[in-house]
């Protein structure tokens, strides 16, 4: 909760809650390794906080999307391994080589231009067992990479990887699939290098399938504590770690025929009174949410009625209410004995939990804490 911040809106991120998600993720991988995936700064908890928290949880290697990512890790002091996990312009290789970041490849042009640099450069080969998107689908050249990699003296091969299109889809059969094409692919990897690290396992990958732990694990979603498979995280022992709050700004009578927001999609039907909370589409309470979603103020559920707007959301209170000027207002998270999950809002919008958090835009401060206790 954020009852004292004289903020319109904050996002508040339990970094306690990050550490235990990914101590229970540790505790369910086994003998494998944690890798926390940290990209799109972190899943907009904020990636610098969240890495620490999910190093002190028990991961020890952190994931990213872009050199850019890394380079902010590493500027923030953080200096355990890292893993480039997306495709890299000449630029973006040459800061990925600055932040001592391993890289993933799937073509020997590639690693010719890695070599060229002269770096020592852990390199993880991907072979695109169904994806679709990065990686090589023929094993024999994901081999002949492989090989390039280790002829390349200042370069190490450092890793065999795939990715799961379909892991939080329980019951298709796609992803034993890929995961049968790419056990024997690893097997050869492995035989060229035997250090290497062979990962494939997302957060559903981890939670669903004991066999595809592999030597490390990449959750991403679960070090969150959200549900990889959309639901509900409380299943899997999983805490949800951000929450998303406003303040009632203003209180209004609304009369039979007075309307809300533009285009007036709310005209009051009865005698009520209309709450605003100052936050909007331009804080990634998406537009599609109009009269579509609930927001708890004083430990109820209240219809979020009219459109969204850029900076602003209208709730109906109804006639009579216990609701005050600057009370606490929740979209995501939990007041009282009620809760809404980035999950339900994902529902509301035929969109997953992911969209949710990394919506929530630049202008909502991150304000960090350990179990209700603030942090810097």
């Amino acid at each position: 909760m954020i009852p004292d911040s004289p903020r319109r809106a904050a996002a508040t991120v339990n970094l306690a809650a990050i550490e235990r998600n990914v101590a229970l993720l540790d505790a369910a991988a086994g003998d494998a390794v944690v890798c926390a995936v940290v990209k799109a700064d972190g899943y907009g908890h904020g990636a610098v906080p969240a890495a620490r928290a999910a190093l002190a949880g028990g991961a020890t290697w952190l994931a990213v999307a872009s050199s850019a990512e890394a380079l902010a890790l590493r500027r923030a002091g953080i200096e355990e391994p890292l893993l480039v996990l997306g495709a890299l312009s000449s630029v973006e290789l040459a800061e990925a080589v600055r932040a001592r970041a391993d890289v993933v490849a799937w073509r020997e042009g590639f690693v010719r231009d890695l070599a060229a640099t002269g770096a020592p450069v852990g390199v993880h080969v991907k072979l695109d067992t169904g994806m679709g998107r990065l990686g090589t689908r023929d094993p024999h050249e994901g081999l002949r990479v492989a090989h390039a990699v280790l002829q390349a003296p200042a370069l190490r091969l450092a890793g065999a990887m795939t990715h799961f299109a379909t892991a939080d889809e329980r019951g298709d059969t796609f992803f034993a699939e890929q995961a049968a094409r790419f056990r024997p692919w690893a097997q050869e990897v492995r035989a060229l290098a035997p250090a290497v690290l062979v990962h494939a396992a997302n957060s559903a990958a981890l939670l669903r399938d004991p066999s595809v732990r592999f030597d490390m694990v990449r959750p991403g979603i679960a070090v969150y504590g959200m549900d990889p498979f959309g639901d509900d995280p409380r299943p899997h022992g999983l805490e949800p770690a951000l929450e998303l709050h406003a303040r009632v700004a203003e209180i209004k009578a609304a009369a039979p025929g007075e309307s809300a927001g533009y285009g007036r999609r709310f005209v009051a039907d009865r005698a009520t009174e209309i709450a605003t909370v100052p936050v909007g589409y331009g804080d990634g309470v998406r537009r599609g949410l109009s009269g579509a979603c609930d927001v708890l103020v004083g430990g109820r559920r209240r219809p979020l009625v009219g459109t969204v707007s850029m900076d602003n959301v209208t709730l109906d209170l109804g006639p009579v209410h216990e609701v005050s000027r600057d009370d606490d207002a929740v979209l995501i998270g939990a007041q009282g004995d009620e809760r809404i999950l980035a999950e339900e809002l994902a529902r509301r919008l035929d969109t997953i939990n992911y969209e949710i958090t990394c919506g929530i835009s630049a202008r909502v401060p991150r304000v960090y804490h350990r179990d209700g206790e603030r942090v810097a």
